[in-house]
């Protein structure tokens, strides 16, 4: 099967289960015997697909009788990925990009075959005009179509951050993002794990930020990687390292993260206490928590129990228990659209509930932290409802817990001191993200 087939199979996986790509992507890979070079095209088209879907859908209903709603799912896809082609990948022909479009409808949907041509081929003779994004005096709509957004989305960063931050925000976030990995300090070093990365022919750059972290380029088929089965490294995003290290755990004591899959930072924290004391590891689902205990495993740790528990739930037994807590929780992930293209297309009724279920399960974590402890909040999202608000909140009615200054690392200069972290994709590089830090005081 060739590239762009593969593509086609997993963007109809996508639309028709609602799934994530990156979870699509994996499974319709697990088994196939395919060339990297076939693997990056069919990745590259799936990403580029559902990353500019309204656009796509809007080219498409520039020249179309039949809008998008009406078109059949095998058609629709087709045709978004014929376009996607001839718009964003100068790597390829116009020419290849019609003829194997068509090619595909001919063995999927053959009456649609002259259908798709004629659209293809009159995008490419009038391709500057058919492309532009033509809406005026409607900012919201413009960049809802341009960039791809639920339009409510957009309609929230500008009423946050202004018209110029928003539309940076959003192009770093079709931004390509970079694959990170945490050295696994307990078995090896940054330096020698780099020159045992570059023996295997990669490209890798330490990163300053974090000691443990380095960016690597071309890592392919990461979980047959032998260095990566041998426990070696794991891969985390930068934001999401800076969480373990902004709680700073000190060896031989109780920590808990209470909603740990899929357990990057669980781990990290364990290898922080040098696997030494205790870190219990909590989720609800049975298969994530197989997940954590396949890493823990993988890297060879010893001091972490994984435990099935609802975190929204108050657990009496672990009251003044730890040292430690971490409170991840779930959240809209509207830092984290680089790595998951669909989170930009979710309802505003999809993510208004969270801020309750996140105070809820900040007011249960602190509720395990003994006196003199730290609680860590963190979010992969952006937004204040999610952040500093739910902060505030809990704060005002918990006056035995107070902010404390972030030292252990220095990204942004403008809110650490008050013990918080705002991370942005188009100012710091790195996945979106919201860290605050607390200390029981009484």
């Amino acid at each position: 099967m060739k590239a762009r087939e593969i593509a086609f199979k997993i963007l109809c996986d996508i639309e028709e289960n609602n799934n994530y790509s990156n979870i699509a992507i994996n499974k319709h890979f697990k088994n196939l015997k395919i060339s990297n070079q076939d693997r990056g095209l069919a990745t590259e088209i799936v990403y580029g697909v559902v990353e500019n879907k309204y656009y796509l859908d809007y080219v498409i209903n520039k020249l179309s009788k039949i809008k998008t709603q009406k078109l059949s799912i095998c058609v629709k896809i087709l045709l978004r990925m014929g376009i996607y082609q001839i718009a964003f990948l100068n790597s390829i022909s116009d020419y290849a990009a019609v003829n194997e479009t068509v090619n595909l409808v001919k063995k999927y949907d053959k009456r649609s075959s002259g259908f798709v041509n004629a659209i293809l081929r009159n995008i490419i003779r009038n391709k500057d005009e058919i492309l532009n994004v033509d809406i005026e005096n409607d900012d919201i709509m413009y960049l809802s179509t341009k960039y791809s957004y639920s339009p409510w989305m957009i309609k929230n960063f500008i009423n946050s951050f202004g018209r110029d931050f928003t539309e940076d925000l959003i192009e770093a976030n079709n931004e390509k993002p970079s694959i990170y990995l945490r050295t696994n300090t307990l078995k090896i070093s940054r330096d020698e794990l780099i020159e045992k990365l570059k023996e295997n022919g990669l490209k890798v750059y330490k990163v300053s930020i974090i000691d443990e972290a380095i960016k690597v380029e071309n890592l392919k088929d990461i979980e047959n990687n032998e260095l990566f089965k041998e426990g070696l490294f794991t891969i985390q995003d930068i934001s999401s390292m800076m969480a373990s290290k902004v709680l700073n755990p000190k060896e031989n004591s109780n920590a808990l993260d209470v909603c740990s899959a899929p357990g990057g930072k669980t781990t990290h924290i364990a290898t922080l206490m040098n696997n030494t004391g205790k870190v219990i590891s909590r989720d609800v689902f049975e298969h994530k928590l197989k997940l954590i205990n396949n890493t823990v495993n993988r890297l060879g740790l010893t001091n972490v129990e994984v435990q099935n528990f609802d975190a929204s739930i108050l657990d009496e037994n672990s009251v003044d228990k730890f040292d430690y807590v971490l409170a991840d929780v779930p959240c809209s992930g509207l830092g984290i659209i680089r790595r998951k293209p669909e989170i930009k297309y979710k309802s505003k009724a999809e993510i208004k509930d969270l801020p309750v279920l996140q105070r809820k399960i900040l007011e249960n974590a602190s509720k395990y932290v003994k006196v003199g402890g730290s609680l860590l909040y963190s979010t992969c999202t952006i937004l204040d409802s999610e952040n500093i608000e739910v902060i505030n909140n809990f704060l005002k009615e918990n006056d035995n817990f107070e902010l404390v200054p972030i030292d252990e690392v220095n990204v942004d200069l403008d809110n650490q001191e008050k013990g918080y972290l705002k991370i942005y994709p188009n100012i710091h590089g790195m996945d979106g993200f919201f860290i605050a830090k607390l200390k029981r005081v009484r």
